[in-house]
């Protein structure tokens, strides 16, 4: 069940009833008017806006239109509490017997409670974790990473056409500072002395050891002396491949799977990021 849609209906048919009594005028436009989270949860589960909205219509000024309300919500048997708010506003609290039985479908529903088609198939786009290919993930990546993935669950379960996307972030300064660092280790691996202040302009971890040590395995030394551009873009696209599977391999982890993973290298080289300017 949605609640808020549960209540709309509820506040229209103590609308409609008014004006059957002729208290209020008749065919009132009851579609403007909003039924939502209140902005604290200390004055009620649901707060609307009808009274303010239909004041116009009604020709009634909203707290007074509010106290004609608010007798016919009081006695009704899902809601405890109705309070008028600021210039106009109705608070609503629920019974704590209405909740309970919101809990007794979600039991029963089970995986299907909540589901719909209120997507109508729309296509969304989820772009989520995103994490810099320059390191392994961090727990703020991992609360993205879990935010992202219920969000692309909740879009899919109401009927939306969802895509999980994890945009990889491999063009640009840091990538070519996370080669240079790597370039650092496989030496260093090859037996140079690598003074520390080498690495303050760099990425410094020991998780690029055994990166640089599977570079040498393939290429032995054949790097160390060469100039920077003969190796940085072998490294590099080594290194970010490297990291990213270590990134994929914590993602499943954690049960989140992606559908697709977008090279921003391959965007600016298909010459995307110009059509978009």
């Amino acid at each position: 069940m949605d609640v808020f849609k549960y209540l709309k209906a509820i506040i229209d048919d103590e609308v409609k009833a008014l004006s059957d009594l002729g208290v209020l005028r008749e065919n009132l436009n009851l579609s403007k008017f909003t039924v939502e989270p209140p902005r604290d949860s200390k004055h009620g589960d649901i707060a609307s806006n009808v009274a303010l909205v239909l004041s116009k219509q009604s020709e009634i000024p909203p707290k007074d239109l509010c106290e004609l309300l608010l007798p016919r919500f009081k006695v009704h048997s899902d809601i405890s509490e109705c309070n008028i708010a600021g210039p106009g506003f109705l608070n609503f609290r629920m019974q704590d017997s209405f909740w309970h039985s919101q809990l007794k479908t979600i039991i029963l529903e089970g995986e299907n409670y909540g589901k719909s088609s209120v997507g109508l198939g729309v296509k969304a786009n989820v772009e989520y974790v995103s994490a810099n290919p320059t390191g392994p993930l961090h727990v703020g990546h991992s609360r993205g990473a879990v935010f992202g993935d219920v969000l692309a669950n909740i879009l899919n379960h109401v009927g939306f056409s969802v895509t999980r996307e994890f945009y990889i972030n491999d063009a640009g300064q840091q990538v070519d500072i996370l080669a240079r660092s790597v370039h650092l280790r496989y030496r260093e691996a090859l037996g140079e002395n690598i003074p520390s202040e080498y690495y303050q302009d760099a990425y410094p971890g020991d998780y690029l050891i055994p990166v640089a040590r599977e570079l040498i395995e393939i290429y032995g030394n054949r790097f160390q002396k060469d100039s920077k551009e003969d190796w940085l873009p072998v490294f590099k696209e080594f290194t970010v491949k490297k990291l990213m599977e270590k990134i994929k391999e914590d993602l499943f982890l954690l049960g989140v799977k992606h559908d697709t993973f977008t090279s921003e290298k391959e965007l600016v080289k298909g010459g995307y990021v110009e059509l978009v300017y």
